[in-house]
């Protein structure tokens, strides 16, 4: 007999063999054994969760002579016949190649011609979403007034390209993916029957990589069996048949990315690349990774929601101390975005790349999730900046400028005069004094107070004074503005350590500098107290 593919020799032959859809096969046995059967059904769900294998089975036991609890009896000629497909009963047609409106027609004719041996008609369309919308027109009026021994299961992964009168006329069933350990557990029975031997740790990955699809499982454990002839099937194997990489390099990549050391992510892609790994696979593959170490991150006991071992959950722990929950989702939606752009790249290599660089460098980008990252990445500068200083190492910035190249403050060449409202020391309000001379005292007790992230907002920050007396923040980009001004808290907890560290309280404004003449007619109080000379253009 030749030889026939894991997934077709042990596809299921009747409902106690089919894993995972145990919803829906105890629907359809109930329906069956009260005679209430449908005239049409929709199967939506992806590849390889058991759409097809499934309608085979409803429409064996439509036809079965001997139906049993678990379906058709597998036995009786109506049974054989659809099994070897010589059955006039039932009809399995291609919705990808017979997708026009002749083909529907040529089914809208054939169906007033009643079963020649008793029974009921089944046609079984398979990716029916493939058809026309004229192809669909063509068959709603038979879904919707059908003869009495009619039924139509349509098979789709892409449910939202089936029209919505067709979906109305049918009784829809979603096919989830399979879990893991069922898919693990079916493996292990096969290989049982086959007499193949196999690491339960290989067996796992191979049913983690199928992603919910028992038959990609199926395939990728076939490939492994053949590869590996008559030898046992262990975790490394599969890793060189599938091409993918071990937690090691995943370790190295999130290392070098919490760096943000550029050179070292790009070697681990060549590294990649030079071993013949397969970079799709592994950005999927990092995307879990990422998924485990947001679990570590948020959860409190993860033993039982992070499939690793003891060590990887150590190593993953250190790394979830110095991440934000924010980095981490930033990280896999970055990932998740470039395993969907790869599918349509004729570059994967490049893609992959740019994704990482992004990746280190989150200056690059302007959207809310880099935040963080930009936010750690100035508070590591501000770590370095007081190593510095307190080993007597400091630099002195150079003045502000216009975009014309002036200081700011000064007039520019074109002649333009920018007019600076004065404000004289003994307006200022003691408070507001008393906060300005403690300013530096104020940062040490931010970053004492292992506030970071609010040290950095306030890193270029401009003390004023309003004429109510408020002690003015001037922040000059949009992210430090929206940090205090979206987030209150932030406002209140910077208001409370001020108060700590001066004994005085202040109402706190904060003003957007964003804009170059906003930046111009503002001055620092802590120029003012300090009785520095201001020009001031009348």
């Amino acid at each position: 007999m030749a030889y026939q593919a894991l997934y077709r020799k042990y596809r299921p032959k009747d409902f106690s063999d089919v894993k995972g859809q145990d919803a829906i096969v105890t629907t359809l046995k109930n329906q069956l054994s009260s005679g209430r059967i449908g005239h049409a059904y929709l199967f939506c769900g992806t590849r390889g969760t058991g759409k097809t294998t499934v309608a085979k089975i409803l429409a064996k036991a439509m036809n079965c002579e001997n139906l049993t609890e678990e379906g058709p009896c597998g036995v009786c000629p109506r049974c054989q016949s659809i099994e070897d497909g010589s059955s006039m009963n039932v009809v399995e047609i291609d919705g990808a190649s017979n997708n026009g409106v002749a083909d529907v027609r040529q089914i809208v004719d054939e169906v007033n011609y009643a079963p020649i041996d008793g029974g009921r008609k089944v046609y079984i369309i398979d990716e029916v979403h493939m058809l026309t919308e004229n192809a669909f027109n063509a068959l709603l009026k038979t879904l919707e007034e059908p003869p009495e021994y009619l039924s139509f299961i349509l098979a789709t992964t892409d449910p939202q390209k089936v029209i919505p009168t067709i979906q109305s006329r049918c009784q829809r069933y979603d096919f989830k993916r399979i879990p893991v350990e069922t898919i693990t557990a079916r493996l292990r029975e096969l290989l049982d029957k086959e007499g193949v031997e196999a690491q339960d740790r290989a067996l796992n990955y191979i049913a983690r990589v199928a992603d919910g699809a028992l038959r990609d499982a199926l395939s990728l454990l076939e490939e492994c069996i053949s590869f590996y002839f008559k030898e046992e099937l262990t975790f490394d194997k599969v890793l060189d048949v599938v091409g993918s990489v071990d937690q090691t390099i995943y370790h190295k990549m999130t290392q070098a990315l919490i760096d943000g050391e550029v050179d070292n992510v790009i070697a681990t892609v060549d590294e990649l690349v030079g071993t013949g790994r397969e970079l799709t696979q592994f950005a999927k593959e990092y995307v879990w990774y990422l998924r485990n170490l947001m679990i570590i991150k948020a959860a409190k006991s993860v033993e039982q929601l992070v499939d690793l071992s003891d060590e990887n959950i150590s190593i993953l722990k250190t790394y979830a101390q110095k991440l934000e929950e924010e980095q981490i989702i930033r990280y896999i939606h970055v990932m998740s975005r470039l395993v969907a752009d790869m599918r349509h790249t004729s570059n994967r290599r490049v893609e992959f790349e740019i994704a990482l660089i992004r990746l280190c460098r989150p200056q690059m980008e302007r959207d809310y999730d880099s935040l963080i990252d930009r936010m750690k990445g100035m508070e590591r500068d501000l770590e370095i900046m007081k190593d510095r200083l307190e080993a007597g190492v400091y630099s002195v910035a150079a003045p502000a400028t216009q975009s014309s190249g002036t200081p700011l403050g000064q007039a520019s060449d074109t002649g333009a005069q920018v007019s600076v409202k004065k404000i004289l020391p003994e307006a200022v309000p003691d408070e507001v004094k008393e906060i300005v001379n403690q300013w530096k005292h104020i940062e040490q007790a931010i970053m004492a107070g292992g506030k970071g992230h609010m040290l950095a907002t306030l890193k270029d920050v401009v003390l004023s004074v309003d004429d109510s007396g408020s002690l003015v923040l001037g922040l000059k980009y949009p992210m430090y503005i929206g940090y205090f001004q979206e987030h209150k808290e932030n406002l209140q907890m910077l208001q409370d350590i001020i108060g700590e560290v001066t004994g005085k309280h202040v109402n706190i404004v904060i003003k957007d500098l964003s804009n170059a003449r906003e930046r111009v007619a503002i001055t620092d109080l802590r120029d003012i107290l300090k009785n520095v000379t201001i020009e001031v253009e009348e």
